[in-house]
């Protein structure tokens, strides 16, 4: 199964992670083991660390600077942030177009979206495969536009290999 390495923070996150405001809070939605929430920590931020299962953390759970969220956001639940905005909000390996409104909600004005996960035509190179978890191709930027501005934006094959899509905007309003 071709993936972006679990352990090591995303290349294109890592990036881009210099535009969240400095000291701004972030919001990594779907963190997994947390290594986004750690880069994003070791940069100076306070992260609210949202995902089904917050035990994989691991000490980061500790971390006065975190705020672990547990959430099934495809449960039907309602959006688990309210109204809460952030200065980041960074979403890696993760699709549920339901959300897709709100994530982009969730950012604050001068606040920054990192996002990158599969992409249509991935189901050639491996897992996922479902149709439901690849983003057909410009799908981030129509979600974004009339509401961020886009940075950069990629889609294409990796060397994984894997079909990505990447997205960095702001919000300037």
């Amino acid at each position: 199964m071709p993936s972006m390495d679990a352990g090591a923070a995303s290349g294109w996150i890592k990036r881009h992670a210099g535009l969240v405001p400095p000291g701004g809070p972030v919001l990594d939605l779907a963190a997994g083991r947390g290594r986004h929430t750690q880069l994003m920590r070791d940069l100076g931020h306070t992260v609210t660390a949202v995902d089904r299962d917050i035990a994989q953390l691991g000490t980061l759970l500790c971390d006065e600077g975190v705020e672990a969220m547990e959430a099934d956001l495809e449960d039907g639940s309602p959006w688990p942030l309210g109204e809460r905005q952030f200065a980041g909000v960074i979403v890696a390996n993760y699709l549920w177009r339901p959300c897709l409104g709100a994530i982009v909600g969730a950012v604050a004005a001068g606040g920054v979206l990192i996002y990158e996960t599969f992409g249509a035509g991935n189901e050639a190179f491996g897992r996922p495969r479902n149709p439901d978890f690849l983003l057909r191709p410009g799908e981030l930027l129509t979600h974004c536009q009339g509401r961020l501005d886009v940075v950069a934006y990629e889609c294409g094959i990796t060397d994984g290999p894997a079909v990505v899509q990447r997205l960095c905007a702001v919000r300037n309003n």
